[in-house]
Parts: structure tokens; C-alpha cells; sequence
């Protein structure tokens, strides 16, 4: 019973006291007594039809497994019980541990530490249009989940049914690249532009229309960040793309450090701050590099079931190599800015722990500068090593490092202009009348 039950062990009859062991009395009297068909076939018909297709109504997991059975009209609707992981995990236990283990639980508690989070329009936040709308993938308590059905969040705020679309809650679906693509693109994680138009991508498309037998290799999102159904869905990078501890090479060492300083992890003397522990708990990097290495080989064993050693070992190279020259490039920016701050050319904001650009400020940040830093940071540098990663030269190279250099042409020309500006004007000098005529 380690994958939950099994339709052989439901066929043999052993499923009522299967239920018994796993949910209290009044969750049995619901499948037993409650019709809750017959209501809300007329007042939500499309989760009915969604349900009535799904495994869990073939194999009797009726809505009160998972609600419970206080709720039998609109008055009290408010006693439908709210759904998290852990309940889901009750059946599928070793998926809701790869989840709480991986990187889109903290999705959540990520967000809200954000300072950008808590700046932005109530029609974004309160409405889920923001970054909430994703972010909400994240585990939640059993509060934050009624606070967002009293806000009426739809589909995603119990976090399995965000790729499980509710009520059907479909393997297949989930298995789909379309699946991940709701959050998985645009401004600062484009990786289903990038995969979908790379040669992997377009074999995969060519599969789902016909063209290409269901026998060509064709990898999707699932096969490489889920490897064998694993929910935890990590990568050796992490999101960002950077890591502990630094490496051997002087320069690329001094230019993370840098960045660090611009995500606000170290001081600008270079003295860890309370941020670390935030990116512990996040895990949107790894932080030893036996964690770095055992992603590695997990993703390098996948790209050999199609690839020669060799290929797999060179392409990953080119991936890290990337990333070392994006970390270069941008570190020289993030040193200019820097010294606008330190020279106070730019003035500190409140909001700031330290005179030093911050990166987690995203689109709030206070002057033009820091905002194009930002750009190349979040937007270009991300595409050029996901790009290479996501075998997209297009996205490596034009929309990713091609951008990242005209970023730091800019950044130049900006902070001369800024210090011109700053200068105190210059005396004027003295012109010196003609000489004095001599008898």
C-alpha cells in the first residue's frame, strides 16, 4: 500500500475499512448517506462532470472523503472541509512527501517574504492576479487556505490542484507540459517558451499532433524536473542560479559575492545577514555542494537515456560556463551602482538595509539605474544560462546575454551621467582683461 490504495485491494472489498483507518466516522456516514450529486449537479455541474470522470468516482472516493459531511446546504457551505496536502496525502502518501520536501511548497511562505509582495495593488493580491496566482502552489495552513476561499481564489490554493486541476484530478493531465506552463513562462522564468521551441519541445509538439509516432523521444518539463514522478522537482542551480560554496576561480568567486550582496544575503562588507536563512528555507539554492552534485548526476542520468556521455558532459559544461559569464557581466554592474550609493550620488531608501542595490525590491526599485539592473538581472541574465540549460540558443543568446551586455553598456552611461549631474558646478574663471597700454 506504499502508493495508497490499489484497485485490487478496492475490488477485494478491503476499502470501507481502508476508509475507517484513514478518516473519522462521519467522513463514512458521508459515503454512505450523503447525496451530494444530486445538489450540486444543478448548482456546480462542471465539478460534477469533472468528478463523474475521474479515477477517484471510478474507485467511490466520493466528495466527503476528501470535504467531509457537516455541509448539506448553501447556509452552511462554510463547514466544507478545507483541503490541503496532507489530506490528499492520506491516499498518496509518497507524493505529498516528495512535495513538502521539494521546492513548490515553499512557494508560498517564499512570496510572502518578499518585500515587493506587500507593495503592490489589492486588485493583484487580493485578487490572486499577481504573483499570488502561481505563488500559491506553496503549502499553506489550514487558515491561509479559508482566508483564500473567503477571498474566492479558485483552482490552486490547495497546491496539488494546481497541476491536478480540480475535480478531475488527472494524472495524465498533470503529466503534460501544458501543465506547467500556467506558471512556467514569460518575464523572469520563460523556460516553457524556451522548451517549447527548442528541438525537444517541437518533437513533443509534433507527438501530441500525430505527426511523430508515440514512440519518438520527445522530453518534456516532467522527464527532466521530474524524473520517475518525483515531486520534489529540484535542480542543481536552484532558480537563481547560485550557489555555495564559491568557486575556485578568483574572478567568478569575486562576482558572486557581488550578487549575493545585491540579494541582500551578504553585507556590503561581505558578512552573511538574516536573508540566508531565508534562502535555507526557501531552497531556491543549494548551499553544499554534494546537494549541487546529487542534482547533477540526476538530471545527467536522465540526458543519457538519449545522449552519449560525452554530449551530456559537454552541454552541461556550456550551461555553467554560462552562468559564469553572466555573473561576471553583472557583477560590474552591480559594482557601479554600488558606488553610486557609497559616493551618496543615490540616496538610500528607507526600505533599504544597506546602501547597496537590492534586487528582491523587482520593479519598485527607486531609480532608473536600479531598475535596469534589475532587468539584468531577473529578465536577461535568467534566460541566457536557462536558455543554454533549455537547448534555446535563441534565448541564450538574443534575448539573454545579447541583452545582458547592452544592459551594461547602459548601466555605464547612466552612472556617468548621474555623477556629471552630481558634480559641483565649476567657478567660473577670470579672463584676464589686454594689457595696459605703455607710454
Amino acid at each position: 500500500m506504499e502508493m495508497g490504495y490499489t484497485k485490487a485491494y478496492v475490488m477485494k472489498g478491503g476499502y470501507r475499512e481502508w476508509v475507517k483507518a484513514l478518516w473519522p466516522i462521519e467522513a463514512i456516514r458521508g459515503i454512505v448517506k450523503k447525496d451530494c450529486i444530486s445538489c450540486h449537479k444543478d448548482v456546480t455541474p462542471g465539478i460534477v462532470a469533472d468528478w463523474s470522470g475521474s479515477t477517484h468516482a471510478k474507485q467511490e472516493v466520493t466528495c466527503a472523503v476528501c470535504h467531509g459531511d457537516h455541509h448539506s446546504s448553501a447556509q452552511d457551505a462554510d463547514k466544507v472541509l478545507p483541503i490541503n496536502p496532507d489530506r490528499c496525502g492520506q491516499c498518496h502518501q509518497i507524493q505529498a512527501e516528495q512535495f513538502r520536501r521539494g521546492k513548490h511548497s515553499l512557494a508560498w511562505s517564499t512570496l510572502k517574504a518578499m518585500p515587493t509582495a506587500h507593495w503592490q495593488p489589492l486588485a493583484m493580491t487580493e485578487g490572486l492576479k499577481g504573483c499570488e496566482s502561481c505563488h500559491r502552489l506553496g503549502y499553506k495552513t489550514q487558515a491561509e487556505i479559508l482566508e483564500l476561499k473567503k477571498r474566492g481564489s479558485g483552482f490552486g490554493y490547495v497546491s496539488c490542484d494546481v497541476c491536478h486541476t480540480r475535480h478531475t484530478f488527472s494524472k495524465k493531465e498533470a503529466q503534460q507540459p501544458q501543465a506547467c506552463q500556467t506558471c512556467h513562462m514569460g518575464f523572469d522564468h520563460a523556460q516553457y517558451e524556451m522548451w517549447s521551441s527548442s528541438k525537444h519541445g517541437v518533437r513533443y509538439s509534433l507527438k501530441q499532433l500525430g505527426i511523430l509516432p508515440e514512440t519518438a523521444v520527445a522530453p518534456t518539463c516532467q522527464t527532466c524536473h521530474m524524473q520517475e514522478g518525483n515531486h520534489a522537482v529540484r535542480t542543481a542551480w536552484g532558480f537563481l542560479a547560485v550557489r555555495l560554496p564559491m568557486p575556485s576561480d578568483t574572478a567568478w568567486a569575486g562576482a558572486r559575492k557581488t550578487i549575493l550582496q545585491a540579494l541582500g544575503v551578504l553585507d556590503p562588507e561581505g558578512n552573511p545577514t538574516k536573508r540566508l536563512d531565508l534562502v535555507k528555507q526557501s531552497d531556491i539554492a543549494r548551499l553544499t555542494q554534494e546537494d549541487w552534485l546529487n542534482e547533477r548526476i540526476k538530471m545527467v542520468k536522465t540526458c543519457n537515456a538519449c545522449h552519449s556521455a560525452q554530449f551530456v558532459s559537454a552541454e552541461m559544461d556550456k550551461g555553467d560556463q554560462m552562468i559564469k559569464q553572466t555573473d561576471l557581466m553583472l557583477a560590474q554592474a552591480i559594482r557601479i551602482v554600488a558606488e553610486l550609493y557609497k559616493d551618496g550620488i543615490l540616496k538610500k531608501p528607507d526600505s533599504y538595509a544597506h546602501p547597496f542595490p537590492d534586487f528582491l525590491t523587482f520593479h519598485d526599485a527607486p531609480t532608473t539605474i536600479d531598475l535596469k539592473l534589475w532587468l539584468m538581472f531577473m529578465e536577461h541574465r535568467m534566460r541566457a544560462f536557462q536558455g543554454v540549460f533549455h537547448a534555446n540558443p535563441v534565448y541564450a543568446q538574443w534575448y539573454g546575454l545579447g541583452e545582458m551586455q547592452q544592459d551594461l553598456t547602459l548601466i555605464r552611461e547612466m552612472a556617468l551621467d548621474l555623477r556629471r549631474k552630481a558634480a559641483p558646478p565649476e567657478k567660473p574663471s577670470r579672463k584676464k582683461g589686454p594689457p595696459a597700454k605703455t607710454r
